[in-house]
């Protein structure tokens, strides 16, 4: 007959041995704490980041409290943790708010609820570029002439542009062709990059002539560049990580702000869109072709497995193509590199 001592130090290792077992079969880091304290300034990847060896997986293993109004938006000085529901883990939210620590209640507004990404460098890349079907800048209005009949165009000068303004808007946007995204498989226009110039603002209409105010210029505005309808555009804070659908693959085909190759925090495009069934929060792991190396004792020419490069997240789709934000680089990121499940 077993002693009562070593009964409850045979239940302890069990029990222990059963939440090893919970903390293993999920994705979950092996140091990963008991709950966490958001501070100023996280993001939800940030956070993900602390528990999470897979945080594409954040959705899945998220206890959501019924009686949290919201409880995907996350604020400042709420607890996460982890705990366990029938044996498995899963991270729950505590409000700052719902802890007694003075009389005083404080309202937090769900515009300083945390982001998922850093969202400034996704939206400043926004403002700056636009994808657009084939033959849309070419039947925009264009630039006809600078003040004065100058050929280029400064903040605050006056400019002539001809087109169609018939229902126009006050704001204008001003684009040069950046040339077609192609999709380096098939050789399919997946679009055309609008590269932003500058902005203005119309003064007065005659006929097909406006006369605009220049309201901001990265450089000098030139006859012939093209004028769309500004986007009022803004990545909403509240998408998650997600999984893409399964057995999907494409290929890197841009770097903003690079000739080839790109890092941590650089927004790429890849040949895969809305028609794919890919979508915003999608992760998607980066990986760079196997090196052909020659087989000296077989002899011939042998691939090499592919090397996990980094990790993307999907922050803007179209038909053909999406924007994504690498997150992690264990390697230089290139063009041409593939992208797939994780």
């Amino acid at each position: 007959m077993k002693s009562p001592l070593k009964t409850v130090a045979l239940l302890l290792v069990s029990a222990w041995v059963l939440a090893a077992a919970a903390i293993a079969q999920a994705p979950f880091n092996d140091d990963v704490p008991d709950k966490y304290i958001v501070v100023k300034g996280d993001t939800l990847w940030d956070i993900s980041d602390h528990f999470l060896a897979e945080p594409w997986l954040w959705p899945e293993i998220w206890h959501v409290n019924p009686q949290i109004q919201n409880p995907h938006l996350i604020y400042p000085d709420d607890i996460i943790s982890l705990i366990y529901i029938d044996g498995k883990p899963r991270l729950t939210l505590t409000r700052s708010r719902d802890i007694k620590l003075s009389p005083q209640i404080r309202e937090v507004s769900e515009r300083q609820a945390i982001s998922t990404l850093p969202l400034d460098l996704i939206n400043s890349f926004l403002s700056r570029n636009r994808v657009v079907e084939p033959g849309a800048l070419e039947s925009a209005p264009y630039i006809l002439a600078g003040q004065n009949k100058r050929l280029l165009t400064g903040n605050n000068d006056d400019f002539y542009a001809r087109g169609d303004f018939s229902g126009a808007d006050e704001s204008y946007g001003v684009y040069r062709n950046g040339g077609p995204f192609i999709d380096p498989k098939t050789n399919e226009i997946l679009g055309i990059r609008a590269k932003d110039i500058g902005a203005g603002t119309i003064k007065a209409i005659d006929n097909d002539i406006a006369t605009l105010i220049t309201t901001r210029s990265i450089e000098e505005l030139r006859v012939n560049d093209r004028l769309l309808k500004l986007e009022q555009r803004k990545i909403a804070a509240n998408f998650y990580p997600s999984s893409p659908p399964e057995n999907i693959e494409g290929i890197i085909i841009s770097i903003e702000d690079a000739v080839n190759t790109g890092g941590m925090l650089d927004v790429i495009g890849i040949n895969l869109g809305e028609r794919d069934g890919i979508e915003i929060g999608n992760m998607l792991s980066i990986l760079k072709a196997g090196a052909v190396v020659s087989d000296r004792v077989q002899g011939g020419m042998v691939t090499l497995p592919p090397e996990k490069a980094g990790l993307l997240m999907v922050f803007r789709t179209f038909e053909k193509m999406s924007f994504a934000l690498i997150l992690s680089a264990e390697l230089p990121i290139s063009i041409n590199d593939f992208v797939r499940n994780p």
